[in-house]
């Protein structure tokens, strides 16, 4: 159950709230890199802008997309960077191997390239944020029937019939 409450979202729902929130942020963060991009190195550019839009996400999809009702923690935030960093690694191998690959790519060339290793990077992490980060967690205080009970040292042996049989 989420923190704040709140039933989970199911997997169709949950990602599209991801597509809302993180595509939106993509889009936005596409646009922000690209006229970043004009005064800083674009690889520059993209550090900077992946670093503010992955603190902005995590909240969103904290509160949002995966509906925990509060604010993401640390754990939560570390995680998400460390599935960013890969986003920004795909994003920039892609951007890199554009501009290896074609002398003068444009904007239009060079945003349809950054704008698909950012779908194909963020549904990586949509499954990484669902299964691993935001994932809704039971605490059991005993063993259920799916986990043995731990083993305490002594071994479990039957205790002989006289035993437990009333004295004659």
């Amino acid at each position: 159950m989420p923190q704040g409450g709140g039933q989970a979202p199911g997997p169709i729902a949950a990602f599209t709230r991801f597509v809302l929130c993180g595509g939106g942020i993509g889009l936005l963060s596409s646009l922000a890199v690209a006229a970043l991009a004009t005064r800083l190195p674009w690889i520059l550019a993209n550090t900077v802008i992946t670093v503010a839009s992955t603190l902005l996400a995590t909240e969103l999809h904290a509160r949002f997309t995966f509906a925990a009702g509060t604010r993401a923690t640390r754990r939560q935030h570390v995680q998400s960077a460390g599935s960013a960093a890969a986003a920004y690694a795909a994003t920039s191998i892609a951007m890199l191997l554009l501009h290896l690959t074609v002398t003068h790519p444009g904007a239009l060339v060079e945003q349809v390239v950054y704008l698909s290793a950012s779908a194909l990077a963020g549904t990586a992490r949509f499954v990484v944020l669902r299964l691993l980060v935001f994932t809704r967690t039971h605490h059991h205080t005993g063993p259920t029937a799916s986990t043995p009970p731990a083993f305490t040292g002594v071994p479990l042996t039957p205790r002989p019939a006289t035993a437990l049989a009333p004295a004659a």
